[in-house]
């Protein structure tokens, strides 16, 4: 007998190792079925819902996550003793069989035979077909736990239609998860099932009254095992309400698809975007782009970031999504385009972390060369010296030019890569027209950007989904106090003409933002950061096709502060960037009108915000005290013997381009008089600024046969103080001319390398090298 019972151990034993070792290698029991995909905004509200590669509504669903009421309806109605049975009732099955010999038909299939009939396909209502199925229902039973078993079945169980699952059906019938149904929804899903294609809620069906007896019969069933639930009887007399296919939503399309693209992996999409913020921008742009319609506007492209939350609110990627004759379907937030002069604000920024400018440092707004490179502002004009702060907002782009050439460690290219800007050439490609929008940047890249000066110059990633954390370590790209004064500059850029007054009181909180204009006028944009958002706009063609009427400014302007008019409820009480806490920066004095520390002659200053230990500390040399000769009213360079023949005067002393620019304004500057003959023989230089060779222009080499007329002429000529009167030409310590102001000297050029001289006629000098060669 014991030998017996031995035997019998080891065969369970093999037996039972047997089954361990078939259920290690049994596949998931939904590996085959394929699941649609849900997409919600950051409240809950469903924004889409796509259908799974066999075109049905199914979603998956854990068990655990399932409302108790709903799985314990199931079980009471289709299969009250599924725990204990080996996958067919015996007694169900004898009841089903007579049954169908006396002419009623009744059910005797558990939760087990009924899901081995939906995984299998089979045709049950025939004797093989239903050998098939209690085969396969032992089959289930033996791989899988009970578990198992019913978490696939509530998965797959049809509910009318092409919806299938307790999860997409409780979605789609009732707007909610399933793991939040009222006792009522749960037991009308529970009889679904049985008959699914007459008991669809997404029609009215003739099999009503036996739909609706049949649910009676279930909460009769319920009230005897829950006594307490028979109050709510009166929940399911009320008439059945319930949402149809035809109802779902298809929202923010342009966001939707971009999420879907983005996580494929993910059949449920929690997102951050925020439906009221999202469909008044589709409102605001979509009505905006119908008023441009005379003058040839057809897309746009707009896009909210919350910088407090690094979200993305809102995002419409074109004025029409269902207008093919637009590209309506093709996302502009993604597209790369050239930025124009939208991303200026970040050069500005890296320049006053270097020590480069502060917000009144003065710039020069005339025609300069940077190796060849001779940039043009947008209306063809310059306007002689301007602030750092003037020259931002106005968008000059040779003082942008003039500093993307200067800033170091990183450079402007540097910094941009170092960001993450994707698709990137080689600096070289670029040369210094990163600032004029040499390279393309998509709208996300733009307000990621943004967001570093609105951040106080750290980086941190976009979140799209609400289950996105920020990282631990997250870089500093600009110093907090050069964030800062970039933002306090930008908020110093008047309003779009046009705006009325009503609009102008809306948006009365300071609004730090740029526009871009790309070159060809394909491209037309304004961004700005208030509150807690950057807002990114866009109008243009997807095609690229040009229109002057694509001037950020004009155009994209007033869209942006409608944006911000929408958005000042939930902005005006969060002015994030505004905060001066932990900034290490001070108001100081400067000259009005060199942008230096006052000298003793200033007049007039004004404050400015200034970084300690980086902002440049020259002093004015724009006014200087000189002292004339009461006989002749020349100027002297050395006090007379008798100081009662000789006066002082302050006087601007303005470089000849400035000058030049001045002159073209009809501002004429008083210019100093000439020094006293004696002056001139003195060695060695006097106080002023030394001249700067602009011609021959640096890094560039000249050719025999292409040069000026013909002749193969090369123009030297300088940029010199105003009390320059002429200028002596070297070239390799050879005497070639002298010049008078800024008139240029003709050299006739040859073959060599060379270096240029140039002294002014109170022996400061400046030189250049130059390489002549002969065209091939």
């Amino acid at each position: 007998m014991q030998k017996r019972w031995k035997k019998i151990s080891v065969i369970v034993m093999v037996l039972v190792g047997a089954l361990g070792i078939f259920r290690a290698f049994r596949p998931p029991l939904l590996e085959s079925a394929s699941f649609s995909k849900v997409v919600f905004a950051s409240h809950g509200e469903l924004l889409r819902f796509s259908i799974s590669n066999d075109d049905k509504y199914r979603l998956p669903a854990r068990l655990e996550s399932v409302d108790p009421k709903l799985v314990e309806a199931f079980l009471l109605h289709e299969d009250k003793y599924f725990y204990c049975h080996p996958g067919v009732n015996p007694f169900s099955m004898v009841r089903a069989i007579y049954s169908t010999v006396t002419g009623s038909r009744m059910g005797g299939s558990t939760i087990t035979m009924q899901l081995a009939r939906l995984q299998d396909r089979l045709y049950t209502r025939s004797v093989t077909g239903k050998l098939l199925q209690i085969l396969s229902a032992f089959k289930l039973e033996l791989l899988y736990s009970k578990k198992e078993i019913l978490e696939a079945y509530l998965n797959l169980t049809p509910f009318g239609g092409n919806i299938e699952g307790v999860e997409a059906a409780s979605l789609i019938y009732y707007g909610k998860p399933a793991k939040n149904l009222s006792l009522s929804e749960a037991l009308t899903l529970a009889v679904i099932p049985q008959s699914p294609q007459v008991r669809s809620l997404n029609q009215e069906s003739p099999a009503r009254v036996s739909f609706l007896k049949s649910r009676s019969e279930l909460f009769a069933a319920w009230a005897e095992k829950h006594p307490g639930d028979k109050n709510q009887s009166l929940d399911l007399a009320l008439p059945m309400s319930s949402q149809k296919v035809h109802d779902l939503p298809f929202l923010a399309p342009h966001f939707v698809d971009l999420m879907l693209q983005r996580f494929p992996e993910k059949s449920e999409l929690e997102t951050t975007l925020d439906l009221d913020i999202q469909r008044g921008a589709e409102k605001k742009l979509k009505a905006y782009v119908s008023s441009l319609a005379t003058k040839g506007v057809k897309n746009a492209a707009l896009m909210v970031l919350n910088i407090e939350t690094m979200e993305i609110q809102a995002l419409v990627g074109s004025s029409d999504f269902f207008n093919a004759e637009i590209e309506g379907q093709v996302n502009g937030v993604v597209a790369k385009r050239s930025p124009g002069s939208a991303l200026k604000p970040l050069l500005y920024a890296l320049a006053l972390d270097q020590g480069l400018i502060h917000p009144l440092t003065l710039l020069k707004d005339t025609p300069m060369s940077f190796a060849g490179y001779d940039p043009e502002n947008f209306d063809q004009n310059f306007r002689g010296p301007l602030s750092a702060t003037d020259a931002l907002v106005h968008s000059r782009n040779v003082p942008a030019v003039y500093l993307d050439s200067q800033v170091k460690s990183p450079s402007f290219y540097d910094f941009l890569k170092d960001f993450g800007v994707s698709q990137l050439k080689t600096a070289k490609h670029y040369g210094l027209s990163l600032s004029l929008g040499g390279a393309e940047v998509s709208m996300e890249e733009m307000l990621q950007l943004y967001s570093v000066l609105a951040r106080q110059g750290y980086r941190l990633p976009v979140r799209w989904l609400k289950e996105q954390k920020t990282p631990s370590h997250v870089p500093q790209l600009i110093s907090k106090e050069a964030a800062f004064v970039t933002l306090d500059m930008l908020t110093k850029n008047p309003r779009p003409e046009g705006q009325d007054l009503n609009s102008i009181l809306r948006t009365s909180m300071d609004v730090a933002w740029k526009t871009g204009t790309s070159f060809g006028f394909r491209d037309a944009w304004a961004v700005g950061a208030f509150g807690p958002f950057v807002v990114g706009v866009w109008l243009g063609n997807f095609d690229g096709e040009g229109n002057p009427a694509f001037i950020g400014r004009d155009l994209a302007g007033p869209l942006l502060f409608q944006m911000v008019d929408l958005l000042k409820p939930l902005a005006e009480t969060y002015p994030l960037w505004k905060s001066m806490s932990g900034l290490g920066l001070k108001k100081v004095k400067v000259c009005s009108i060199s942008g230096h520390f006052p000298g003793p002659h200033c007049r007039h200053q004004q404050e400015t915000w200034f970084i300690p230990g980086k902002s440049p500390i020259s002093t004015c040399n724009i006014h200087r005290e000189v002292m004339i000769s009461n006989l002749t009213g020349l100027r002297l360079c050395a006090p007379p013997a008798d100081p009662k023949m000789v006066r002082t005067e302050v006087y601007e002393f303005w470089p000849t381009d400035l000058l030049a620019a001045f002159k073209s304004f009809g501002v004429i500057k008083r210019n100093p008089p000439s020094f006293e003959p004696k002056c001139r023989l003195a060695e060695g230089g006097l106080e002023g600024n030394p001249p700067q060779i602009n011609s021959p222009k640096m890094g560039v080499v000249y050719h025999l046969g292409v040069l000026t007329k013909d002749k193969n002429e090369i123009p030297l000529q300088a940029i010199l103080d105003s009390d320059v009167e002429k200028v002596t030409w070297f070239v390799n310590n050879e005497l070639v001319g002298v010049s008078e102001g800024r008139k240029a000297l003709l050299w006739k050029a040859r073959p060599g390398k060379y270096i240029v001289r140039a002294v002014d006629d109170l022996g400061r000098s400046d030189s250049r090298d130059l390489e002549v060669q002969i065209a091939r």
